[in-house]
């Protein structure tokens, strides 16, 4: 085997793997397989007919705009638009410390190019978001994974850590309905987690994709605009967010709202990156949303998702052996099944595969190992009834090796 190029790779890049998610959406794509694996928005939930109105407008009235190299920051309508957005989120920033993104994923890869050195400490939940860890690890951080119960991360195992004296990167974490848990901390558990971070300087690293997609109650505050609220400034945090889970994921449109400290230098480092987000996928996004898209059409995806999280929590609470269990989330896309210690969940995917369902076994979300017994699943991709059989499915090859 030719190794010309191989035996030039960097250290950093011999950490980069294949994604478990995105090798298991090759096996998925079957129709006979009912997939609980990938992180997929549900096809139905796409604005079809607005996206390709909005794209059509663009291109004729706006073309040069949309099809011309861009600035390096964003659209500016789409930069204003975001700012106005994350005001309703309550946090209140100018649109000049708002980056837009090839998919929020762009920003955990330039968060790590311009915070992680070789060995450098991250922190993390236990369990936390693959692509994350995909992203930080060319970077060669040593990761210090933290607890979380049914609030989340566990503020006193950080604040212990942070007494021993070295000073971490950052802490890394998804803040509402958590991928892969589906655990949103509480309030007072951010208010908490900020106290700490202000008391030892540790810089924050907010994903927030799945938010707006709350299911009972009102959307959970965000850690930005709490830092906001006490800093009188954007200080602690630097937060991402996307418009793939209100749009459509192939837009590849995301943004960070940054610490003005910080804005010059991700702006270089995303030159270095892509030069700028696509500036049709830009133009679309912010010519689909301007007249009031994502009050109308958020409704119904939270709609279709609750019933979709209601359809699979029933079939685990019929089907699931007792020994297993489950979170039960109040938003988001996702929820987490603990299993007895002595099963593998790497070798049950197998036996599930041999059923036509398949899920993703929870070691993937564990930065240092561990979580063999675990799983994510995903629901809001499948219909009802298809969560329904599929679980049921899933719960007999589970008691198949009980």
């Amino acid at each position: 085997m030719n190794t010309l190029w191989t035996s030039q790779l960097s250290v950093g890049a011999k950490n980069i793997t294949s994604s478990a998610i995105r090798d298991l959406l090759k096996v998925t794509e079957q129709p006979e397989i009912i997939s609980f694996a990938g992180g997929l928005p549900s096809p139905d939930c796409f604005p079809r007919e607005e996206i390709m109105a909005a794209a059509e407008r663009v291109l004729v009235e706006k073309p040069l705009a949309a099809l011309q190299y861009g600035p390096t920051e964003g659209y500016a309508p789409l930069r204003d638009f975001i700012a106005s957005l994350m005001r309703g989120r309550g946090l209140a920033v100018p649109s000049e410390q708002v980056l837009t993104l090839n998919g929020s994923q762009q920003g955990l890869d330039t968060v790590g190019k311009l915070l992680i050195d070789p060995g450098a400490l991250v922190l993390v939940e236990q369990p936390t978001y693959m692509g994350a860890l995909q992203a930080f690890r060319p970077y060669q951080p040593r990761f210090a994974p933290l607890p979380m119960d049914e609030d989340g991360l566990v503020v006193e195992a950080l604040e212990n850590l942070l007494q021993q004296g070295e000073k971490p990167r950052f802490l890394y974490l998804v803040s509402c309905f958590q991928n892969p848990t589906g655990i949103t901390p509480s309030p007072e558990r951010k208010r908490a987690l900020l106290r700490v971070a202000a008391q030892y300087g540790l810089p924050i690293v907010e994903d927030d994709p799945y938010g707006e997609l709350f299911y009972e109650g009102t959307r959970p505050p965000i850690l930005a605009a709490m830092d906001i609220e006490m800093h009188g400034e954007l200080r602690h945090v630097l937060y991402l967010s996307t418009f793939s889970k209100l749009l459509a994921p192939g837009l590849r449109v995301g943004w960070a709202a940054l610490p003005q400290e910080l804005v010059a230098k991700f702006t270089h480092a995303k030159q270095g990156l892509d030069l700028h987000t696509g500036s049709l996928a830009q133009a679309v996004a912010y010519e689909a949303c301007r007249d009031g898209l994502l009050d109308r059409h958020v409704p119904m995806i939270r709609a279709t998702y609750h019933t979709r999280r209601d359809a699979m929590l029933a079939a685990i609470d019929t089907y699931m052996p007792k020994a297993v269990v489950s979170t039960r989330p109040k938003g988001g896309m996702f929820l987490w099944l603990t299993l007895p210690s002595h099963i593998d969940t790497s070798a049950l995917l197998q036996r599930a595969l041999e059923q036509n369902v398949a899920f993703v076994p929870g070691a993937a979300f564990h930065a240092n190992g561990g979580g063999t017994h675990t799983m994510r699943l995903n629901f809001s991709h499948s219909a009802p009834e298809r969560i329904t059989e599929g679980v049921k499915r899933l719960a007999g090859s589970i008691a198949e090796v009980l």
